[in-house]
């Protein structure tokens, strides 16, 4: 049993495997959630306590965590009354593994240090299957000593720790990660319309290239869920679309576009304004597949 205890605000589809890997490693975790049924759900899983408020979840941690959904969440959360920094107690490290704002992490960094509170930025990537398996890729900006003392707390959720700098640098990171999701996940997704289109078996296609130079993990993990139908969220088509306009935003600051991440973009928005933002974005096959004709005919 580990003697740090961790206060872990949201527990949507990361968030409650997130925890039951910590449980499973011996912390002992106070969980919250907006949705209470949620957390009263990831608590009865994993044997973690509910807490009904922020306040509740986090007064008696050493270490709090958030992974929520938006950077206005993450604001909330942290700012807002009775939220983290109103109730942590000085002393406390506090994680946010939201994909967020660099620039909203350099501000909480700020912030906390007037409060006695050390934050830590640190975005995850690997999905709903890293999340269970505990092999999630994890990118964290802060203070290199909090980093250091929370190490053994991400390796229970994580395989590839990695401290990227001062504040802002993790999340400066997975958009980076985020821009090269994008690439690979329209490559993958128009590989198989090729397929498709030409007479080839989708699956038998995979299998041949995956093993060269076009192999990757979308083809590796999320390819079979596009081929089996599987269109549920591992991560939200509508997170990814915030997450790019993030990127976005920092690049326009800097004077650069990103064309084809526009364009992974520009095609995720038209499937949120046709109501598929809740689903996976695997699911970017169905907008090929569409009813106007693909996308490569159309273009």
């Amino acid at each position: 049993m580990s003697d740090q205890r961790i206060g872990f605000i949201g527990t949507g589809v990361m968030g409650k495997s997130m925890v039951a890997r910590l449980r499973q490693n011996g912390y002992p975790v106070t969980v919250c959630n907006r949705s209470i049924e949620k957390a009263e759900a990831t608590a009865e899983a994993t044997g973690a306590v509910c807490a009904g408020s922020i306040a509740d979840a986090v007064r008696d941690a050493d270490v709090v965590i958030t992974i929520v959904g938006y950077p206005s969440d993450v604001e909330q959360v942290m700012l807002g009354e009775g939220g983290i920094f109103e109730s942590a107690r000085p002393g406390t490290i506090v994680i946010d593994m939201t994909t967020s704002s660099p620039a909203l992490a350099k501000k909480l960094y700020a912030q906390g240090e007037k409060v006695g509170l050390k934050l830590l930025d640190a975005p995850v990537s690997g999905g709903d299957v890293g999340a269970k398996e505990g092999t999630l890729s994890i990118m964290v900006g802060g203070d290199e000593d909090s980093f250091e003392r929370c190490l053994p707390l991400f390796k229970a959720m994580g395989k590839n720790i990695v401290y990227m700098g001062p504040a802002g640098s993790g999340q400066h990171t997975k958009s980076a990660n985020q821009i090269a999701v994008a690439g690979a996940t329209a490559a993958m997704t128009e590989a198989i319309v090729y397929a498709e289109k030409t007479g080839l078996d989708p699956s038998t296609m995979l299998r041949a290239i995956g093993a060269g130079a076009a192999g990757s993990w979308q083809i590796t993990n999320m390819a079979p869920r596009v081929l089996s139908g599987d269109h549920d969220p591992g991560f939200f088509i509508k997170h990814f679309i915030k997450d790019m306009h993030i990127v976005e935003e920092e690049m326009a600051h800097r004077g650069t576009v990103l064309p084809m991440l526009r364009t992974v973009l520009q095609l995720y928005e038209d499937m949120a304004e046709d109501g598929d933002e809740d689903l996976g974005t695997q699911a970017l096959v169905r907008l090929y597949r569409g009813k106007k004709g693909t996308r490569s005919e159309a273009h």
